[in-house]
């Protein structure tokens, strides 16, 4: 009977540790998939040092010439005496390329931007999902730059789950805790993904999307969210939540 015992126990500890290298395989085939598609959202001036300056990441969607990110990444007011432009930087064949790009559109509601590339540039665009299918629990990922250029054109990941589907603002004990933001957010609510994985400043505008297909379900938002649901407990940095895929999509369908 213990011996039994004994092979039972085994043949489990085997057969989780097959089912987590399978998980670990399709994940790391998905980052592979999708990372020609994950860029820097900066500003460029030639005459400046240096040339290249970082505000967040983004996504190509649609046929390659848009990109994804927050609308507070683009909401630092250009240089346009010195030429200062909207670019994004990406890594490419091993290479390091820019490219200039203007704003198409922006939702300030929900914190998101769509970037049209100029001229003949086009990236491998990712696909979007429907956030109306995310369920608690599912596994997800999501890639950018945390920290900038600071290590190059790189893009990192991060792992975990969707931890919870909440409202954007958590109601107060008090009338007098509420700001004009919070009250308008309390006006017009909608849900936003809680997420059990760290994200940092140069996150927001990363993907979030389903490990197994790469679909994109959210986008990252590590400022804009936080300010209002976490007024009541200080602010916490170790929470990480993320804009739904629908408010994309809707912005989108107004695109010309």
């Amino acid at each position: 009977m213990r011996l039994q015992i004994i092979r039972i126990i085994a043949a489990l500890f085997l057969w989780l540790q097959f089912g987590q290298t399978q998980a670990d395989e399709v994940l790391a085939a998905t980052i592979a998939r999708i990372k020609p598609s994950i860029v820097v959202v900066g500003s460029f001036q030639k005459t400046r040092t240096p040339r290249g300056l970082f505000l967040g990441t983004g996504f190509a969607i649609g046929d390659g010439t848009l990109i994804a990110t927050n609308a507070h990444v683009i909401s630092k007011e250009k240089d346009l005496s010195h030429k200062e432009a909207l670019a994004i930087f990406v890594r490419r064949n091993g290479k390091e390329e820019m490219a200039f790009a203007t704003e198409l559109k922006v939702d300030p509601v929900h914190d998101i931007a769509v970037l049209k590339l100029a001229g003949n540039a086009r990236l491998t665009p990712m696909i979007l999902g429907n956030a109306d299918q995310v369920k608690e629990g599912q596994d997800i990922a999501f890639t950018g730059f945390p920290i900038g250029m600071v290590l190059g054109l790189y893009p990192v990941t991060h792992q975990g789950i969707i931890s919870a589907i909440s409202p954007t603002v958590i109601p107060q004990l008090s009338g007098k805790l509420l700001s004009s933001d919070m009250l308008k957010r309390l006006r017009e609510p909608y849900d936003v993904f809680q997420l059990d994985a760290t994200a940092y400043p140069g996150n927001s505008g990363s993907p979030l999307y389903d490990r197994q297909t790469g679909t994109v379900i959210g986008i990252i938002n590590k400022v804009f969210v936080q300010e209002g649901k976490e007024s009541a407990i200080t602010k916490p940095s170790g929470i990480t939540y993320a804009m739904p895929v629908t408010y994309l999509k809707k912005l989108l369908d107004n695109v010309d």
